[in-house]
């Protein structure tokens, strides 16, 4: 299934993408997509019985914002540097393990959301990413579990980042990941039983229309299996929580001089294999 969250920000409602590519109402079947939804098989199952049987209302999509997918997100964890031709072009070496770092759940905005250029920034730069949706509560995962049955659905993250903030400021990377507006998400999430592969997926961005990134999720240096299960050994897990899982090569950071950060006007568009596409028109803060 697609499942989407559409109307103004804050108030938003659920809704489904069908096979036909029509917009759907789910109003009626659940209160919102969130992680006590995508913990509920029941629920979910109403949602499937719905729209297999036909009975879920059209919605217009003229003029209809569509926000995050997901509601009340707990935490988003991002894993850094998962990309053997990203970890190349920025002339790191490849983690011995996953390198972790969060993001705060208010920088979650819509797929087609004005984007913010932090004041002072001077290095903002662009971050395709396949984002994983936790919908089962996962804590100390063995070897002999599938973290994959922890994961609810996958959906396209954009992981927006201020260089000089990130590497250049001390401290952590926190600074320049945190900025407000900096994590688009959607515009579906699409359920784990629609993806194949989560380590078969083509991933593409471009800014005004020049491609910058292209590049495939079986470049990871750390395939979902393993950082869900590494993840779990930290932290818990649970429904609702959120982890962008890294990008390839083709960022700016990565770019010969004069490396081509993003400025106020800038449009950028990003898509994965399935999961959809986003735009965004990036504006001075």
């Amino acid at each position: 299934m697609k499942l989407l969250r559409v109307g103004t920000a804050g108030a938003e409602t659920p809704a489904l993408v069908d096979a036909e590519g029509v917009l759907r109402d789910l109003s009626g079947v659940v209160a919102d997509i969130d992680g006590t939804l995508l913990a509920d098989d029941v629920a979910l199952g109403r949602i499937r019985a719905a729209a297999e049987a036909g009975e879920l209302p059209a919605l217009d999509a003229t003029g209809l914002r569509v926000g995050p997918p997901l509601a009340r997100i707990g935490k988003i964890v991002c894993i850094g540097l998962n990309y053997h031709d990203h970890a190349r072009e920025t002339g790191a070496e490849p983690p011995a393990e996953p390198v972790i770092f969060f993001k705060a759940a208010d920088t979650v905005v819509g797929p087609y959301d004005t984007v913010l250029v932090p004041r002072r920034s001077v290095k903002t730069d662009w971050e395709v990413e396949l984002a994983v949706v936790i919908g089962r509560t996962a804590r100390y995962l063995s070897d002999d579990e599938d973290p994959l049955a922890y994961v609810a659905g996958y959906a396209v993250a954009h992981d927006v980042s201020e260089r000089e903030f990130q590497i250049e400021r001390g401290g952590t990377w926190d600074k320049g990941k945190n900025c407000e507006t900096f994590n688009p998400l959607g515009p579906w999430l699409v359920t784990a039983d629609e993806v194949d592969d989560p380590q078969d997926l083509s991933l593409k961005l471009w800014v005004n229309g020049e491609l910058k990134q292209d590049g495939t999720t079986a470049e990871q240096i750390f395939p979902v299996r393993e950082v869900v299960r590494y993840v779990s050994q930290f932290m818990t897990l649970y429904p609702g929580d959120v982890i962008n899982t890294g990008t390839p090569a083709g960022v700016a950071m990565g770019a010969p001089e004069p490396k081509p950060f993003l400025r106020g006007g800038d449009v950028v568009e990003l898509e994965i294999e399935g999961l959809g596409r986003q735009r965004q028109e990036f504006k001075d803060a």
